[in-house]
């Protein structure tokens, strides 16, 4: 998968495209993947790198959501327990079973969530992960040797699935790639076609890094560019109200002593309305995550101090080892692109279902929903898009597509377990070259071996692709991340031709991403 590759793609197509798919997110990827697996000719263009937004900077949970059960949405639930087995089964490498600890501290505790869970796994049915069961104060102390003792009763176990966001993404666009789907990031669509009969007909498109412009027709086009929908949707028609009631959740991220276990606890009620989760992920802890409403989407959100004073001081009411401020090694920010809905203020009480929406211009748009459930979003967008485009109907193929990696054990890959079947060859890589198997970092498992595989194999395109989604150094040590940085960028240089110039461009615009991800003095 190479941008060299995907532009002999682009000018070798003289026809016009059966889809054209603004937004290289989850979504925008699980269109292309599902309507390329259909047999239709698919365009995806994404104008900064693929998962830059919101789907790198979740919980890294695959779940089925149990506070959508307590509002009482059963149907997201299930239809998300059930794709929640399906990406495990699909992704293996990169999906796995993790148990969740609620610590009990008040009698009604252990039998309100206990039912709860039941039901939970109840729903599941054979998509299950494992059963739910009460837990002694002794057994709750062994799954959770950190947790704050004083008046703890016992807790409540129950199983749901963990994953890397933006790996598994990586991964999904080279599955969209392997099916003849066309991708290209780093390419913005400034504006979109209309024929005779008003309707959109295609993209005006400019690639960022080159500034190369091109159009593009299609017989739809599908606006997946999720908190940044309105925007897309505007281009089409500046008079349309908005969609998007944007929401910004925020994670922090600590070493590992403050949960040394392979068990997350789950806190079910915060006082801004959502669950609290710290989980165990890459060797470090992750705890979010907030509900804050803002006003507009941009492209690098930054944590508010209300928001982590609150993660600070929820996440201190239950761990014996009390996180600080200088505790924190990365701070991330994410903006959740909710759907609107009349009455609600709360943007914790909106409703995570996805929705198709066509404008009377013709331009799709697929917004809400959730990561765990981006294949059946993408199922139901492809269906949508191929009536209003007047396609030929094909069936989904993509329930038991394996994803690029596939691989049923990779843990005996160690710390190259995520890339799944690829991991050989980068070993390979490491065996030809012995200086790239040198780690970038004493802090992070990440070696030079794995720049080169990003930048020939993975679309990689700058310092930040490469730190932020092809590793996860900037989301685990924002510190460590930067004093890598010159020995990335001298790397991904070489791999790439470029200058002295270039590097030192690189380094400056790494360092300004990079001030987000450190916590505020």
């Amino acid at each position: 998968m190479n941008r060299q590759e995907m532009y002999r793609r682009l000018n070798a197509h003289s026809r016009r495209w059966d889809f054209i798919i603004v937004g290289g997110g989850a979504t925008g990827v699980g269109v292309a993947i599902d309507a390329a697996t259909r047999g239709y000719d698919v365009l995806l263009l994404e104008r900064g790198d693929f998962g830059k937004g919101t789907s790198s900077r979740s919980t890294k949970l695959v779940h089925g959501g149990v506070r959508y059960l307590e509002q009482g949405n059963i149907g997201l639930v299930m239809e998300a327990l059930k794709e929640r087995g399906l990406l495990l089964q699909n992704a293996p490498h990169l999906v796995r079973d993790l148990a969740f600890v609620v610590p009990n501290y008040d009698w009604w505790e252990a039998p309100f969530y206990g039912l709860g869970l039941k039901l939970y796994n109840l729903l599941a049915g054979k998509y299950g992960f494992g059963d739910s069961r009460f837990l002694s104060l002794d057994e709750t102390l062994e799954r959770l040797p950190t947790i704050e003792r004083r008046g703890l009763r016992g807790g409540v176990v129950y199983f749901d699935g963990q994953f890397d966001d933006a790996r598994l993404l990586i991964n999904l666009a080279s599955t969209a790639d392997e099916q003849g789907a066309t991708l290209l990031n780093y390419v913005e669509v400034t504006g979109l076609t209309r024929g005779p009969d008003g309707f959109v007909d295609g993209v005006q498109a400019r690639d960022v890094l080159s500034g190369l412009e091109f159009t593009a027709p299609a017989a739809v086009v599908v606006n997946a560019t999720g908190a940044f929908s309105d925007s897309v949707r505007r281009q089409a028609d500046p008079t349309l109200s908005p969609m998007i009631a944007p929401s910004q959740g925020i994670h922090l991220v600590f070493d590992r002593s403050f949960l040394p276990s392979n068990s997350a606890i789950m806190v079910p009620h915060t006082s801004d309305g959502r669950v609290l989760f710290a989980i165990p992920w890459h060797n470090h802890t992750l705890v979010g995550t907030t509900d804050t409403p803002i006003s507009e989407a941009v492209p690098e959100p930054t944590a508010l101090e209300t928001e982590i004073d609150f993660i600070l001081e929820t996440a201190s009411s239950y761990l014996a080892k009390k996180p600080s401020r200088s505790d924190v090694l990365s701070v991330f920010a994410g903006i959740r692109p909710l759907v609107r809905a009349g009455g609600v203020s709360n943007t914790a009480a909106l409703s995570r279902d996805h929705t198709i929406h066509i404008d009377p211009t013709g331009l799709l748009t697929i917004c809400g929903g959730k990561w765990t459930t981006y294949r059946r979003m993408a199922e139901d967008c492809v269906n949508q898009a191929a009536t209003l485009a007047s396609l030929p109907e094909q069936p989904c193929r993509t329930h038991h597509l394996n994803i690029h990696g596939f691989h049923p054990s990779s843990s005996k890959f160690g710390p190259l377990f995520v890339y799944g079947a690829d991991a050989p060859a980068i070993q390979d890589l490491m065996r030809l070259h012995p200086s790239l198997a040198e780690p970038l970092h004493p802090l992070l498992p990440y070696t030079a071996a794995e720049v080169v595989w990003a930048a020939r194999f993975e679309m990689a395109c700058t310092l930040e692709d490469i730190l932020a989604r092809r590793t996860r150094a900037l989301f685990l040590n924002a510190r460590a991340a930067l004093e890598m940085a010159p020995r990335v960028v001298s790397l991904l240089a070489a791999e790439l031709g470029a200058s002295p110039v270039w590097q030192s461009a690189q380094l400056r615009a790494f360092e300004s991403v990079a001030r987000h991800y450190l916590m505020p003095s």
